[in-house]
């Protein structure tokens, strides 16, 4: 393979280095091959790359489509995010992280509200004198049953907000990474 061809998979491959290994390589085995496929019809090197574009912007459309994949969470993903993130747009150095950290933030709450209230209910009932139970609550508000009631509420309420930032995150990344779309790869 030329060196232009080689020098490109390399600014691939360091683009991609957030990754771990086993994505990296698989990325870089389709583009190769893609590559080997495009010089077999007879492509230059020239008309290779210009094909596949800037190395960084066909790194950055990966990375978008390993996030967009799935909607689990998983490790992975928040390094695809993290890797995706160093290469991203000025727009995303606000948005991506804005959303990054809103979406588990409202979902921790949206678990913690719940488990307050039922703490709250449960030291009323059972007369058991939880330190700082009497300080869970809401303004106004006396009644545990009440509180508890409102916290479950709450918490559906935070879930679904953390859910939608996610959401709002997966499908920002996915508007961004477009390029390859028009790679045909």
């Amino acid at each position: 393979m030329e060196k232009i061809l080689n020098d490109y998979l390399e600014k691939i491959e360091k683009y991609l280095k957030p990754l771990p290994i086993s994505e990296r390589v698989d990325i870089v085995k389709e583009i190769k091959s893609e590559i080997l496929e495009l010089q077999g019809d007879g492509k230059t090197a020239e008309q290779i790359t210009e094909r596949l574009g800037n190395p960084k912007e066909l790194a950055k459309a990966y990375l978008g489509d390993l996030i967009a994949k799935s909607n689990s969470f998983s490790w992975n993903r928040v390094l695809a995010i993290c890797a995706y993130y160093s290469i991203a747009s000025l727009s995303g150095l606000i948005v991506i992280p804005v959303l990054a950290i809103c979406s588990p933030v409202f979902i921790i709450c949206a678990i913690a509200t719940p488990i307050m209230g039922s703490v709250k209910l449960i030291d009323s009932l059972l007369n058991l004198g939880i330190p700082y139970a009497n300080y869970i609550g809401i303004s106004g508000i006396e009644n545990p049953v009440a509180v508890f009631i409102i916290s479950i509420v709450m918490g559906v309420v935070l879930y679904l907000i953390g859910r939608g930032c996610w959401k709002l995150l997966v499908y920002y990344i996915k508007g961004v990474s477009k390029a390859k779309q028009h790679l045909e790869i």
